[in-house]
């Protein structure tokens, strides 16, 4: 890895910020701030973080939700534990046919928001990368689909590209409000967007 990448990084903002506040991952000011914006994470929520590790938005969702809500994070690496009982973390593949029993099996109810940061390993071909986090987002709302209850909120990372415009019109035939967004901790150059789709619509609203 390039040392002058390395060195711009630590000399980020919110990477710093991050460290002098004890947070595992520059990326939990992005979850804070579109929510302190729509507030799609309220207290005693369940909240469902799927690609969680390192775990920097499961410490903040564990603020938004508090000691009666429950969070869990799901990752294909270990996250290193929690102390809190409202807190669970388990490892488990996104693509796995079984994922979504396995997270119900977690959950004291149907989740109020689906939370997801995953991204595929970079190549730096940008329509490879862009088609990966595309199928990855898409894998993130199939499981959304199935675990959140009516009502319920969607947030996903995806990489802007020509594969967006499809994954939207699903979102929104799904969900009854969606929108774009680009916290100001996501770095300027970067072309990660989030796409926030706000409550769920029954089978009858479809």
């Amino acid at each position: 890895m390039p040392k002058a990448w390395i060195r711009e990084r630590k000399n980020e903002f919110y990477y710093k910020k991050a460290k002098a506040e004890n947070y595992r991952s520059r990326a939990t000011y992005k979850l804070v701030q579109v929510n302190e914006k729509y507030g799609f994470i309220n207290l005693r929520d369940v909240v469902v973080d799927l690609g969680a590790a390192p775990g920097g938005w499961i410490q903040v969702a564990r603020k938004m939700t508090g000691r009666h809500g429950f969070v869990l994070g799901v990752d294909l690496n270990p996250i290193e534990p929690f102390p809190q009982d409202y807190i669970r973390t388990i490892i488990g593949d996104l693509t796995d046919p079984n994922i979504t029993e396995q997270i119900l099996s977690f959950l004291p109810r149907k989740s109020d928001a689906v939370i997801s940061d995953a991204a595929p390993n970079i190549t730096g071909i940008w329509e490879v990368d862009h088609a990966r986090q595309i199928d990855l987002a898409t894998k993130a709302l199939e499981i959304a689909l199935q675990i959140l209850r009516p009502g319920g909120n969607f947030f996903v990372k995806l990489f802007q590209g020509d594969l967006m415009d499809e994954f939207i019109q699903t979102a929104k035939s799904h969900f009854t409000e969606v929108k774009f967004v680009k916290p100001a901790a996501s770095r300027a150059k970067s072309s990660e967007m989030y796409l926030l789709a706000l409550g769920l619509k029954t089978k009858f609203e479809e």
